[in-house]
């Protein structure tokens, strides 16, 4: 699917409701915790049907709703991570990442 450019704006937007999802997630409140990742991975959506197709996927596992915000924390996550690797140099440093999922990113560039 070809889509616009991402913007900064719509990485900031995704990185404050990842970090709002991964607080919820803390808190052990996992279905605001889903409900704030499945926003994340909306945002200029990779693949139309994505969410929905893993949701169909986790009822078929019957899994705990811990387990289920862990899937969609992955799913907003991978979504991010796409999005900045989308960013030029100029651009990213205009979006001012997370530390700590910024040195996750590298390792995950570096693997």
């Amino acid at each position: 699917m070809d889509h616009d450019p991402v913007t900064v704006e719509q990485v900031r937007e995704v990185q404050e409701l990842f970090k709002a999802g991964y607080k919820f997630h803390q808190e052990q409140k996992y279905k605001e915790a889903i409900a704030e990742f499945k926003k994340a991975a909306s945002v200029r959506p990779i693949e139309e049907g994505h969410l929905k197709e893993l949701a169909t996927r986790l009822k078929g596992m019957s899994v705990k709703l811990v387990q289920e915000s862990i899937a969609y924390m992955g799913c907003a996550t991978m979504h991010f991570k796409m999005m900045v690797d989308e960013l030029d140099e100029d651009q990213r440093d205009a979006v001012p990442l997370d530390e700590t999922l910024k040195e996750q990113f590298e390792k995950w560039d570096s693997e």
